[in-house]
């Protein structure tokens, strides 16, 4: 046997392993060929529900594989790197059926790498759509209203057609509320069924009219109740809010997880997923689409009513998503000069965008202001717009994608920040999104450097006595994108790690919490959560980019301070602001001067849907916005590098001192013993 025999026969021997990666935690790992889907998750701490033990008997463990080129993870999920289905899942898809492209997890083996996409209903602890809908005074004046008319009967003497007499009864009794200058029009569809239900409401009708004077739908009688649908499309997260367009009451609401995520968790790896894989964009539009219709479907269950009776729809969202709902490629938007297939307000119909509301329900999109700064953006300047006031006001929607708008009544400007998905979990060693048993608020003892904390879903502290009992059931999962940033400010505070970022490992002869993690250092919270030096790098440069970002505007108009600094976003709602600006995330200001206005893009959009007026008024403000791209500004990279600092390296953040002690100013700490040697060898 020859040597190269001999090394085949050993390669094979060995156990051939998979990359696995789950989403929408965006946990990976190696598990060997031959593993279940089920035990890969359960290897990497992946929640995914099961209670036959395996057996394919409750169905509760329900995957979708997506299939495809992924550079950003570096591998390409193949539909052979699963097994086929056993007899016991045939079985089941057999007697009880799943959608077409599902898996039952626990009947799966992984054969390759592959990139498995875990729906909602069959997660345990489920993230927290932290999207709800926010109080605004809004003034009713929507774009589809009612009207009760008696339409004159036909008669022999005078032949005009039913929609004829239909126009001329609405036009006497409403001229005060009809667009001028217009003729009432209709679709054929309207057409169809117009005698009939003419004749069924005895000549009594209930109209439901558009303000360009075209009606969308009839009905017998008189009818009271009216639908419109308010949504945001986030990258990560959709929400929705169904309102009583009479009223402009809140009904219902709905929020669910982005189902795009497994493609990508930030835009621009959906992006390269579709450059990667043509023709996928349409899969997502689809997704997108039938997520829309889900938050409808469960928005509307609220109030016992149907999806079917909603008649306006106003919609938001950044560029990319604005464009894959549309169903445009958003290839362009991937490189510079970053086109838009068009910035322009959308008007439409729910049919040419596959919702199964009212037939002729009609759809209003708002403006995108630049290639990266989206509708959705547009909706945040409509619920809070600062080209209103004199003070200069910095609006920041943190999210995958951060989009950030300076401005006061004299000038506007805008930008976006690429700071990724950090912020919101991924790309932390034991990150995740907001669910229950996720830690969200942590503080360090200065002295003994131990920690204490607070879990979603328990208002108890970790130290407290009952505290294992009452997370008990859910457990201590993960840290979201709160507990991350407060973690590594305290971790700053305390003296844990430098201004650089970089842990002190000689901390390892006082605490046991600092621990030696290959060549670097970590800070343990629990027996098995931690905080890596690459977690803070990742977070480090998340907020350098945010920083350098909201700077470059400030240089542009030519300011050293803000007068007001307004966080939007579900994110912006649930971080503390003094732990984000000790990170330096945000500029110096006073604290009271920092407000967080929660979902403003859906807050927008609800404005949009309820004042049909506001439209006109959004789309000439974003107009007078100027845009920014970053990406070509010479000096971003320098406040790039000052960024990466703790909190900046040359603010000395002099509010934010008045009211946090911060840690004595020490020379940079090295990563690792043999780095801090070749140092001083250099110094000598």
């Amino acid at each position: 046997m020859t040597e190269e025999d001999i090394k085949t026969r050993r390669k094979n021997l060995m156990p051939q392993t998979a990359s696995v990666i789950f989403m929408p935690s965006g946990k990976r790992g190696i598990v060997q060929h031959g593993t279940s889907i089920l035990d890969a998750a359960r290897q990497l701490d992946v929640d995914i529900d099961s209670v036959c033990g395996g057996r394919a008997m409750c169905g509760k463990c329900q995957v979708q594989p997506t299939f495809g080129e992924f550079s950003k993870h570096q591998i390409i999920s193949a539909q052979n790197n699963l097994s086929k289905p056993s007899k016991a899942e045939l079985r089941y898809i057999t007697k009880r059926g799943i959608k077409s492209e599902r898996r039952l997890s626990c009947n799966t083996q992984i054969i390759g790498d592959v990139l498995i996409d875990i729906p909602e209903e069959s997660q345990v602890n489920r993230q927290v759509i932290r999207k709800k809908a926010e109080p605004y005074e809004i003034e009713i004046d929507p774009a589809v209203k009612l009207f009760y008319v008696q339409v004159e009967e036909p008669n022999m003497h005078e032949p005009s057609g039913d929609f004829e007499r239909l126009s001329r009864s609405l036009q006497e009794r409403y001229s005060d509320q009809l667009t001028k200058n217009s003729l009432i029009t209709c679709d054929l569809s309207i057409l169809r069924d117009l005698q009939k239900t003419l004749r069924k409401g005895l000549w009594h009708v209930t109209v439901a009219m558009h303000t360009s004077n075209k009606i969308i739908g009839i009905w017998p009688g008189e009818k009271d109740d009216l639908f419109g649908l308010a949504v945001d499309i986030g990258s990560t997260t959709l929400s929705a809010q169904l309102c009583n367009l009479k009223t402009g009451k809140i009904v219902g609401t709905a929020g669910t997880m982005n189902p795009q995520i497994r493609f990508g968790e930030d835009l621009m790896s959906r992006i390269s997923y579709i450059m990667m894989n043509q023709g996928q964009h349409i899969q997502m539009t689809n997704e997108v689409r039938t997520a829309i219709n889900y938050l409808a479907t469960q928005a509307t269950n609220e109030t016992g009513c149907h999806p079917d009776q909603i008649m306006d729809v106003v919609l938001v969202g950044n560029p990319i998503m604005h464009h894959l709902l549309l169903g445009i490629d958003p290839t362009e938007l991937g490189g510079a000069p970053f086109a838009l297939a068009t910035g322009m307000a959308i008007n439409t119909t729910a049919d040419q965008l596959d919702f199964y509301f009212h037939p002729s329900a009609t759809v209003y999109i708002l403006p995108c202001i630049a290639g990266h700064v989206g509708a959705d953006t547009a909706a945040v300047i409509l619920s809070n717009n600062p080209t209103l006031a004199d003070e200069m006001t910095l609006i920041i929607d943190i999210g995958t994608n951060a989009e950030i708008i300076l401005g006061n009544n004299h000038r506007a400007i805008a930008c976006s920040s690429p700071t990724g998905p950090a912020f919101e979990g991924a790309q932390i060693s034991c990150g995740q999104r907001a669910a229950p048993g996720a830690i969200e608020h942590v503080r360090i003892d200065r002295t003994t450097l131990e920690p204490m904390f607070q879990v979603i879903g328990c208002d108890l502290w970790s130290t407290d006595g009952n505290f294992e009992e009452k997370t008990k059931s859910m457990g201590i999962s993960g840290i979201c994108g709160s507990g991350i940033i407060e973690i590594i400010a305290e971790m700053y505070l305390a003296g844990i790690i430098s201004e650089d970022g970089v842990i002190d490992g000689s901390l390892i002869e006082k605490t046991d919490r600092v621990f030696r993690d290959g060549r670097t250092y970590s800070y343990r919270l629990t027996d098995k959560i931690f905080v890596t030096q690459n977690d803070i790098r990742a977070i480090q440069l998340a907020k350098a980019a945010l920083h350098a970002s909201f700077q470059l505007l400030m240089d542009k108009i030519g300011i050293n301070n803000v007068d007001n600094i307004v966080l939007a976003g579900a994110f912006g709602n649930y971080i503390d602001t003094k732990y984000a600006m000790i990170l330096g995330m945000l500029p110096d200001c006073q604290l009271s001067k920092v407000f967080s206005v929660g979902n403003a893009a859906g807050t927008g959009a609800r404005i949009a849907l309820l004042n049909e007026p506001s439209r006109r008024e959004i789309e000439n403000t974003v107009l007078k916005i100027e845009k920014v791209e970053t990406a070509v500004e010479p000096s971003f990279q320098e406040h790039f590098i000052n960024a990466m600092a703790i909190p900046h390296k040359t603010n000395s953040y002099e509010q934010l001192r008045k009211i946090v002690t911060f840690p004595p100013q020490t020379k940079s700490i090295s990563m690792t013993g043999s780095n801090q040697r070749r140092r001083r060898n250099r110094l000598n």
